[in-house]
């Protein structure tokens, strides 16, 4: 899909964006194809340079930060979406962007992060989703599948992991995504997205770890297997998927249900990704390998007002109603005396 958003703003490249830091990722790592898009798409949207704010917290993935070439705060850990939250409502002008990992926000900023889904604050979160802690050299994370081996599961993980898709829709967020790391063209069709939605934007990217993860996601994303292993979703299609085209969704009771097209064809379902009811999106989140493809691309796209709006119309409506115009009026409303 192309969208041009460029209206009476500076002409911007890739090149605007890269910071004059060395990046210092694992070779291999998947965050550099997120940073590499990340700088694309930021110079086709409809902001000037100095509107851009890049917020992380602390891992791997928050780094990014020192290679983005924009404001920006490395905060600490879990708590970029509250720092974000602030700026955003301070300067509602600013396209604040925030960067994580499935430690930094499902773990220590969970709280954070299901409270600004719930609230629908205009932040655009980008999830880089290893399902380990890197940085810290291995250890399970809130995303972990069970049974993987880990620093603090040697003989595996006994933990049942979040689905961030899951956690995300439930607690309100207006926008989810999820994308594999090595599709940039869908990449960047989301990042576009989340960028023009008002409200929300939650994009999970399913990110290697060439060192205690390497292959975590490889079922879903090789090119060997994701014909057959990702569910392309695209509003107002229906939901097929597989080499050959000839498998899709249906529904089945209360549940999904993978089938082939010669079978049921006209039970396979249209994605409607601004439904506002929750419970298809989150079955769709919810897919997972060997049983059911793993769906990609945007799951959930509704609109609602945003936490800032309602926060300034309140503002607005109150400096309206107020008989004082001014703190200095406030002081000066009631006994006074002069001091000497």
């Amino acid at each position: 899909m192309q969208i041009d958003v460029k209206e009476n703003v500076e002409e911007l490249t890739k090149k605007d964006f890269v910071s004059d830091q060395a990046v210092r990722w694992c070779p291999g790592c998947g965050d550099y194809m997120i940073l590499a898009m990340m700088q694309k798409t930021f110079a086709r949207m409809n902001h000037r340079k100095e509107d851009f704010l890049s917020i992380s917290g602390i891992g791997c993935s928050s780094r990014i930060t020192y290679y983005l070439d924009t404001f920006g705060f490395h905060s600490i850990h879990g708590r970029a979406i509250a720092v974000a939250t602030g700026a955003k409502l301070a300067n509602p002008q600013q396209n604040v962007w925030v960067f994580t990992g499935d430690g930094d926000c499902m773990a220590i900023g969970g709280n954070h992060f299901i409270h600004t889904c719930r609230r629908n604050v205009d932040l655009n979160i980008i999830i880089f989703n290893n399902k380990i802690y890197g940085m810290t050299k291995g250890q399970s994370s809130p995303t972990t599948p069970v049974g993987t081996k880990t620093k603090t599961a040697p003989e595996g993980s006994y933990e049942q992991p979040f689905n961030i898709g899951e956690v995300a829709i439930g607690a309100g967020a207006s926008f989810f995504a999820r994308v594999p790391d090595n599709d940039p063209k869908l990449l960047e069709e989301v990042m576009m997205q989340a960028y023009l939605h008002k409200g929300t934007s939650v994009i999970e990217v399913l990110q290697n770890c060439v060192i205690f993860t390497d292959g975590i996601h490889e079922a879903i994303t090789s090119r060997d297997t994701k014909d057959d292993n990702q569910l392309r979703l695209e509003h107002g299609k229906p939901m097929i998927f597989g080499k050959e085209l000839d498998k899709g969704i249906r529904i089945n009771g209360m549940k999904l249900a993978k089938t082939d097209l010669d079978e049921n064809r006209d039970e396979v379902i249209i994605h409607d990704q601004t439904e506002m009811e929750t419970q298809l999106h989150i079955a769709l989140a919810n897919l997972q390998l060997p049983d059911h493809p793993v769906a990609m691309g945007i799951i959930r796209q509704v609109i609602r007002p945003s936490y800032g709006e309602v926060v300034h119309q309140a503002i607005e409506a109150e400096r309206k109603n107020s008989e004082f115009k001014s703190l200095k009026d406030l002081f000066l409303s009631g006994s006074t005396w002069d001091i000497n």
